[in-house]
């Protein structure tokens, strides 16, 4: 993907990756062959590269410690691209670039204490504490989806039982809908398309889905306090009256909420970009940084 000044694409390259499916090494066949049609594309030279991991990810290098629903373990992924493709690669999780994204250019923007929680296959989580992106021991923050909400709920592929994304991931929607668990992400989106038009079967197909997901983010708020908390992903395309009811209750059941006068919880205003358009923040800052100086 390429980024015109304004931070939108304006040129998009994918292909379908299913969790599990492909190894390191054949996506980074498939980023660099993609790489050269998209240099192809510009009479521009290409000088970083930024890439966005759904997993634990330490940033000095782009190690991908774990990502759990690729099945990656370990894996160099910042070292083999930037060999690859010869130039600084930056590669950092899904979730932090998300919100880096939504302060700089989305809903967030003029905030300085944000909270992204991606929610897809799992949960994740960025944090932006005042101004300045939150990355804990080895940059390894942000794992929100294996806070333990429910001691005796489902087993976490983690280990732990009960954990957040066992109850609000895409499987739990599913779950919820009554739907295949093996179902596309395309035909998801699509009954919860149909439910915004009922909203009162939204709520109630989904009442037991909205109390955890209020749950968890309580919790998020009163741990981290942030002005902000913003909804990406699956969470996004969640019905309105479904995330009314989340907000009410963040703001009804949260202390901090209460505290700083009503954290704000609202859906990404970027989409699925997000992720890419964060991923490019990130590229972006030592090249402008290096051109300043």
């Amino acid at each position: 993907m390429r980024f015109c000044c304004s931070g939108r694409p304006n040129f998009r390259l994918s292909w379908r990756l299913r969790p599990g499916s492909a190894s390191p090494r054949d996506v980074v066949t498939r980023v660099l062959e993609s790489a050269v049609v998209l240099a192809s594309e510009f009479d521009l030279p290409v000088v970083a590269a930024g890439v966005s991991v759904p997993g634990v990810v330490r940033q000095a290098d782009g190690l991908i410690r774990e990502a759990p629903h690729l099945r990656w373990v370990d894996v160099p992924l910042g070292e083999q691209l930037a060999a690859g493709l010869r130039m600084p690669v930056t590669v950092a999780n899904d979730a932090e670039v998300g919100a880096l994204a939504e302060l700089t250019r989305g809903v967030a923007k003029g905030a300085s204490d944000v909270v992204f929680v991606a929610g897809d296959v799992g949960v994740g989580g960025g944090v932006i504490s005042s101004g300045k992106t939150m990355r804990g021991a080895g940059g390894y923050l942000g794992e929100l989806g294996h806070m333990v909400v429910r001691p005796d709920g489902q087993e976490c592929h983690c280990g732990c039982q009960g954990c957040w994304e066992t109850e609000v991931g895409a499987v739990a929607l599913c779950r919820a809908l009554g739907l295949p668990l093996s179902i596309g992400r395309g035909e998801l989106h699509a009954e919860l398309r149909e439910l915004a038009d009922d909203p009162l079967t939204a709520l109630s197909r989904l009442a037991d889905y909205t109390g955890w997901l209020g749950l968890g983010l309580v919790n998020v708020v009163n741990l981290l306090a942030p002005q902000v908390v913003v909804l990406g992903d699956l969470f996004a395309a969640l019905p309105e009256p479904v995330l009314d009811v989340v907000a009410r209750r963040v703001r009804e059941r949260s202390m901090v909420s209460r505290a700083v006068g009503d954290t704000q919880v609202v859906r990404s205003a970027l989409g699925r970009d997000a992720h890419l358009i964060g991923a490019a923040e990130l590229a972006f800052s030592p090249v402008l940084d290096a051109a300043a100086g």
